[in-house]
């Protein structure tokens, strides 16, 4: 199912909608200020195996970010940071950055076999907030950008609803996406250490 939402006045019907298929164990993709995502509820197990299956992933292997909808979100699922980290995040978010933090206990087990960090997104996107917002609780989410595919694939909603609409049950139309990927800022001692270059400068909120 393709659904069209506009990004500068988000159709609350159509978010419901989406946010009704997240409950029932559903995959949605959606865009977020970078590239387009491959997202479902971050309660639901089997939905993240679904979503592993078409990666090609393990889950206990699997780099997923939680999009949270603000930063009230972000304490349920890390360990406490110091009021320095936490001044940037306020400041840089929402914006197109992923944060790696601690993970605390309350990261689904089924990602958390080995994992003791996780990566937090707030993605300056009213269509993504919003559905995260109405769902209550981060979306377990993964990019579908592919290096080795063409670029269309992955930014052209009606395209990306062509390859992906046997594989997950809704896909969001909110327009063209970025084929550029967050900046990836690893928090977790405290310091700002860049581990992949992509749309956000981080310099301007240090």
């Amino acid at each position: 199912m393709l659904i069209k939402i506009y990004p500068e006045n988000p159709n609350q019907k159509a978010i419901d909608q989406a946010v009704e298929v997240l409950k029932k164990g559903g995959i949605i993709i959606y865009p977020t200020d970078t590239v387009y995502g491959l997202g479902c509820d971050i309660t639901n197990h089997k939905a993240i195996e679904r979503i592993c299956k078409i990666r090609g992933i393990k889950p206990e292997k699997a780099n997923f970010s939680f999009i949270c909808s603000d930063l009230r979100h972000i304490s349920d699922y890390i360990k406490p940071i110091d009021t320095t980290v936490f001044r940037i995040l306020k400041k840089a978010l929402p914006g197109p950055f992923t944060f790696i933090l601690n993970a605390n206990n309350n990261v689904p087990k089924l990602l958390s076999s080995n994992k003791k960090t996780v990566g937090i997104r707030v993605p300056d996107n009213n269509i993504a907030r919003q559905i995260v917002a109405a769902l209550g609780n981060p979306i377990i989410s993964t990019s579908i950008k592919d290096d080795d595919e063409v670029i269309e694939y992955s930014t052209d909603p009606e395209l990306i609803h062509e390859k992906y609409e046997d594989l997950v049950d809704v896909v969001i139309d909110g327009g063209y996406g970025d084929n550029e990927a967050s900046t990836v800022i690893d928090c977790t001692n405290g310091d700002f250490e860049i581990i992949r270059e992509g749309k956000g400068n981080i310099d301007e909120y240090l």
